[in-house]
């Protein structure tokens, strides 16, 4: 994992098409704006953490349905 630290106001580019700036700090909370083309898809990872782990318990209640 790469770690960079930016300050306010300051960006991060990755690739030619991706960029990432720190729009304002508060507290603990940081709000970064994304601009990227509109086929880049970008989601919170808590929401995709969130859809593996319903995806996966309803496999296993299949799973378990079909083994009795």
């Amino acid at each position: 994992m790469l770690i960079l630290t930016r300050r306010l106001g300051e960006a991060i580019t990755i690739g030619k098409d991706v960029k990432l700036t720190v729009l304002s700090i508060k507290g603990n909370q940081v709000r970064i704006g994304v601009d990227a083309p509109k086929e880049v898809s970008i989601q919170r990872s808590e929401l995709i953490e969130k859809k593996e782990n319903e995806e996966n318990s309803e496999h296993a209640d299949i799973g378990e349905s079909t083994d009795k």
